[in-house]
């Protein structure tokens, strides 16, 4: 499992998706999302727009990311 660090309250999942290069782009990362092969927190999510917090897991393609807040 890799961390991904924000500064912010949130990322949202399609971003997070294209900040870590599992996508290359905003469209690539809907078709991805559409078609179920992302896991959030163990559950498929359907929704690009989901917000991500502090303690949260992403996973697809056999990478698993989760989100930790840091402060600048």
């Amino acid at each position: 499992m890799m961390e991904f660090e924000i500064t912010t309250e949130y990322i949202k999942l399609d971003s997070l998706l294209k900040a870590v290069n599992v996508v290359g782009s905003g469209g690539e990362a809907k078709i991805v999302i559409a078609d179920g092969l992302v896991r959030v927190n163990g559950e498929v999510e359907l929704r690009r727009g989901r917000k991500l917090y502090p303690g949260d897991t992403a996973s697809v393609g056999g990478y698993e990311f989760r989100v930790e807040r840091i402060d600048l």
